[in-house]
């Protein structure tokens, strides 16, 4: 009997694997962004490497700082650039959208084992994809022979069974499972998320679980394939793309954690620690001075047309940043109207990538801000300012919060 992540690995292998095993493995993507891709390149040419694996099978992404708001950052986009076209690899550029993102739209495949230059690289796991961030040594040795070791993980299943609150949404359940097992409570554990919950949820609202699942420190958060699979791929124009690929009955997991949808809140995550969680309610009332929604969490169109519908026809009293995903979801924003309304209820759109979750531009925070943001981390500094603070939540959250200017519960409004 095996997990997801164990059919997926004995499948490339060509043999049965368990847990903890150590074993080297074909790769069917490998994928590297702008602030690691630089370090990538110069360990190959420190290893002598002057090949690379079949080059329709790698991305180089600039999506951090995009465009670039330095010199030295315009230096190392420099590079990728003249790298990609040296040895024909698929370059991402400015404005394309952010790595994880574009990997989903265009790339990965259920069953495909994926490795980037990222730690959320576990996104593809929404697509029951081996997803897993890696350093940029052993990125750049999968560049050049498309193989990687690994270190077969133990599998956590995570079953959430249930009806979600009015206002509760994937942010607010994965948010739920990182306070509950904390920021080490996965480490180097596969993330297996089952249940009628999760099988309600889109792909698009998936993402948002498997995203976050390497904030408990895991090495993959994965779900199994299914008819919203086929019509994400379908919708990408991927349909061929599609298999069926689900655990086996009575698999015997390391733990199994149950969840009971209804007692999830919505929540935050408080300065400066993802498993530093809460529900929203707790912190109603706290002033808010920014509010940014996007990043590969929460910069959807989902995401994007949930917030449109809550401000619709208001003005915001906080400054409201909003950056979307990728240029597909830019321009399904645009054709529906939804920048519109956001732009008119005084949000300011960014154009797609990270924008200013890294904290490099569009939108550092001042000494003593408070920002209210859909990203995925709140570490001290993260928005390049270590004298601000960053509370997480959902698109919801953030939005409702943004029209009163301060914390509020999106349950008790929507």
């Amino acid at each position: 009997m095996a997990t997801l992540v164990e059919k997926i690995i004995s499948q490339h292998i060509g043999k049965k694997v368990k847990p903890g095993e150590i074993v080297i493995v074909d790769v069917d993507g490998c994928f590297v962004q702008d602030g690691t891709g630089p370090l990538a390149i110069k360990r190959l040419k420190e290893l002598s490497l002057d090949k690379i694996f079949p080059p329709k099978k790698v991305v180089f992404f600039i999506d951090h700082a995009s465009p670039s708001p330095r010199l030295e950052l315009s230096n190392d986009h420099k590079v990728l650039r003249e790298f990609a076209k040296d040895y024909n690899i698929i370059l991402s550029d400015i404005g394309d959208g952010i790595c994880h993102q574009i990997m989903a739209e265009d790339f990965i495949k259920p069953g495909d084992i994926i490795v980037g230059a990222d730690s959320h690289t576990t996104t593809g796991g929404a697509l029951c994809s081996f997803s897993t961030g890696m350093g940029s040594t052993d990125i750049a040795v999968s560049l050049a022979f498309g193989k990687v070791w690994l270190k077969v993980p133990s599998t956590i299943k995570i079953e959430i069974n249930g009806k979600l609150k009015n206002g509760v949404y994937p942010k607010d359940v994965i948010l739920h499972i990182i306070g509950k097992i904390g920021a080490d409570g996965a480490n180097y554990k596969a993330l297996e998320f089952c249940g009628d919950v999760i099988d309600n949820m889109d792909i698009e609202e998936r993402m948002t679980i498997s995203n976050m699942a390497v904030e408990a420190s895991a090495k993959v958060g994965i779900m199994k394939s299914d008819e919203k699979t086929k019509e994400f791929l379908k919708r990408h124009e991927r349909e061929g793309d599609f298999s069926y690929i689900a655990p086996d009955n009575d698999t015997n997991y390391e733990q199994v954690i149950k969840i009971d949808g209804g007692d999830i809140e919505p929540s935050l995550a408080l300065p400066h620690f993802v498993d530093n969680v809460c529900s929203v309610r707790e912190k109603e009332g706290v002033p808010i001075d920014v509010v940014f929604i996007g990043t590969c969490t929460n910069g959807r169109l989902s995401d994007l047309r949930t917030t449109a519908d809550i401000i619709s026809g208001k003005k915001v009293k906080t400054r409201l940043i909003i950056c979307p995903a990728s240029r597909d979801v830019y321009l399904s924003a645009l054709k529906e109207g939804i920048v519109e309304v956001l732009v008119k209820s005084g949000g300011v759109i960014l154009p797609p990538g990270c924008g200013p979750c890294v904290g490099i531009h569009q939108g550092v925070l001042a000494d003593g801000e408070r920002c209210l943001s859909t990203a995925n981390r709140n570490f001290k500094g993260r928005m390049g300012n270590p004298n601000a603070e960053i509370y997480l939540c959902s698109q919801a959250t953030a939005a409702v919060s943004a029209l009163y200017g301060e914390i509020k519960n999106p349950g008790s409004i929507l």
